[in-house]
């Protein structure tokens, strides 16, 4: 046990009130308890002395699993207690214990060694009442001795049986009853085991959904048919990939659903046209029942036709409802609670369009966000601004199609899951109206693996974790706030990113090219340790010679001599500037026509550039970072072997050492 005791005066005590625990670590680390659930209500009568006893909530006790959202409020919602149980009005003592998976016709009750608890007799054991979270009963152990054993068993209320008691060691009280005191003790969970509950979930991209009422796409509204097959087929979740917004360009790049313009807008391409129309301009959609027929008749989705045909069509509906849209209260209420991202992802979608290109830098007087400008230029040109208020009507309409969608699920009995991507798309809103929040410089990707020998470049800029830190991270609480209005959980995609992600210059094309984002570098004076002559040139410089030409390019190797390198000092080759990075190397080759040739010789280049040893963490830095698979490089090949076993031994603690404390403070 721990103890603490804390003075109030009674004119400061409030009816009802909450408090938690936190564990503080040596290093003075603060580990909150999971849970908010710790309630002390005094409306009936204050005592001179309350005492609580209280266990510990470890946040990973498997319990708590059922008490998050998707289980108190979908899965397990109609588990409550129906009984209504007497209690003691001059108690003395509150227990409350946790039992989430009790069975139908099942309640707790309690059984102890003393008068009032009966004796250990389960004849008539003494009843617990489900409020909130808890099983609660309020006893009177006056005149009852202290200490005593005790014990919670369960109950069959339809049986009016004892049924057992929960495992493990008796329970022991240790508080008399005293006069003007109470006791509450919140016990924790009951020991009946939290393992008997069973659930299956489907996992779905929502283009796949697509269904007679569709246009050549799923859409929100087919989700309803997915909660009749998925209820029918006894599955409890639906997991859906991003449903984010991802048109940057309008054409097929965009299909790609981790690439988000914005972390809050959904996708148009989702938006049901039916429900949009009404009665009213039924007839409207039905002039498209030809094309609908004959994109949901295509065996794949026609991303580019199938976009262009609802923006068209919304389009022409916004002109006939919009003032309607705007006047009512449901809208009202929407725009007021999303207005923080709604007005610069519609500003966004009309500078985009207007220009021709999602990158923002290519704006003009707009590249950077300035929203007194904008106000400006929208009074001055109305024309502008209802095109922009397009943008407004087509959220509002995807988000009451994907909230009726989440009802329809949750009234199924079945719990929504989103999927968040770590990333969002190098020029969306979100990055141009927060570009300090993000490092543009940098990539997001993966290392090299099994899957993929180049590693991944994202492209999605990382995150500049200090300056979100200045405002507690409101981008990220807003961003999952949004999602919460249609999702009961969430997977992050790429959820180790949030302490370190693999991050590649933006000069570069390949994955291999990155390095972790934080991460403790190597120090020059290092290899001097280790006995290694630091030689700049030959660690951090594309290794080239004749061997190496010959191998990769074939008989295109004097070709590449003379367009792409020149020879140095060493009796070797630099890389002509122009050519030195993969970005430069991957625009000369964009521009020639794509033949065999050309291939091979993009694909060597690239190789070549990747042929180093070391990256630096900055220009005339003395840190350094090891490129990843070090041995795997030509460069590596050509060292003796002294220097050799003394890179791997370097290479081995910088991977797989020297970064774990860094890692372990950053999650």
């Amino acid at each position: 046990f721990w103890y603490g005791s804390i003075q109030i005066k009674a004119a400061d005590l409030p009816s009802t009130f909450r408090y938690c625990y936190f564990l503080k670590e040596e290093n003075g680390e603060m580990i909150r308890e999971w849970g908010n659930d710790r309630v002390i209500n005094l409306s009936e009568k204050i005592p001179r002395e309350i005492q609580v006893i209280d266990t510990w909530n470890h946040a990973g006790d498997y319990g708590n699993v059922f008490f998050t959202k998707p289980f108190h409020s979908i899965l397990l919602k109609n588990d409550k207690s129906k009984n209504k149980i007497t209690d003691d009005k001059s108690y003395t003592h509150i227990f409350k214990v946790k039992a989430p998976l009790l069975n139908k016709h099942e309640l707790l009750c309690l059984v102890g060694g003393c008068e009032a608890l009966g004796d250990w007799s389960t004849k008539k054991p003494i009843l617990l009442d489900k409020i909130e979270n808890w099983w609660t009963v309020k006893v009177n152990l006056k005149d009852n001795g202290s200490p005593f054993p005790y014990k919670y068993g369960v109950y069959d209320t339809k049986k009016k049986k004892f049924l057992h008691f929960e495992n493990g060691n008796n329970r022991v009280l240790f508080s008399d009853a005293g006069k003007k005191k109470i006791t509450i003790v919140h016990d924790g969970f009951v020991h009946v085991g939290h393992n008997t509950w069973r659930g299956a979930g489907v996992a779905i991209p929502v283009f796949s959904l697509r269904s007679k009422s569709s246009f050549g796409v799923g859409e929100f509204s087919d989700i309803h048919l997915l909660v009749d097959w998925a209820k029918a087929s006894g599955f409890k979740m639906i997991q859906l990939l991003p449903v984010n917004d991802t048109t940057a360009f309008r054409n097929r790049k965009d299909s790609y659903p981790y690439a988000a313009i914005s972390a809050f807008a959904l996708h148009p391409i989702y938006i049901n046209l039916i429900h949009v129309a009404g009665k009213e301009l039924a007839g409207q959609i039905k002039l498209l029942k030809n094309k609908q027929q004959q994109l949901n008749d295509l065996p794949g989705l026609n991303y580019e036709e199938v976009l262009e045909l609802k923006l068209a069509a919304l389009k022409e509906l916004y002109m006939v409802l919009k003032d309607e849209c705007f006047v009512s209260d449901e809208y009202k209420q929407f725009f007021l609670a999303n207005k923080f991202w709604l007005e610069p992802y519609a500003q966004y979608s009309f500078f985009r369009d207007k220009s021709g290109t999602p990158d923002f830098t290519q704006w003009g007087s707009y590249a950077t966000y300035d929203k007194t400008a904008i106000d400006i230029y929208i009074k001055n040109d109305p024309a502008s601004f209802n095109e922009i208020q397009f943008w407004y009507f087509v959220q509002f309409h995807l988000h009451i199609q994907l909230k009726e969608a989440t009802t329809y699920a949750h009234e199924s009995g079945i719990a929504m899951k989103g999927d968040i991507p770590i990333g969002v798309y190098r020029n969306s809103c979100d990055a141009w109206i927060a570009p300090d929040s993000f490092n543009r410089q940098w990539q997001a990707g993966a290392p090299p693996d099994a899957f993929t020998a180049l590693g991944q470049n994202w492209g999605f800029p990382i995150y500049n974790w200090k300056k979100m830190e200045e405002d507690n991270f409101s981008w990220w609480k807003n961003r999952l706030n949004n999602l919460s209005n249609y999702f009961d959980a969430y997977r992050i995609d790429h959820i180790l990113g949030f302490f370190r992600i693999w991050s590649i210059p933006i000069h570069a094309t390949q994955g291999l090219m990155g390095r972790f984002i934080p991460a403790i570098p190597v120090n020059i004076f290092e290899f001097e340790k280790s006995g290694i002559w630091f030689d700049h040139n030959r660690f951090c410089k594309p290794y080239i010679n004749d061997e190496i030409l010959t191998g990769l390019f074939k008989n295109y190797a004097e070709q590449v001599k003379e367009i792409f390198l020149s020879k140095n000092e060493f009796g070797g080759y630099d890389l002509l500037p122009g050519y030195e990075t993969q970005q430069e190397v991957a625009g000369y080759f964009d521009s020639l026509e794509k033949s065999e040739e050309n291939i091979l010789m993009l694909h060597g280049l690239n190789e070549l550039i990747a042929n180093v040893i070391l990256f630096e963490e900055n220009p005339d830095s003395e840190n350094f970072h090891f490129r990843i698979l070090m041995e795997e490089t030509l460069s590596f090949k050509y060292l003796n072997p002294f220097v050799k076993e003394k890179l791997k031994a370097l290479y081995f603690n910088y991977f797989f050492h020297r970064q774990e404390k860094l890692w372990a403070g950053e999650a």
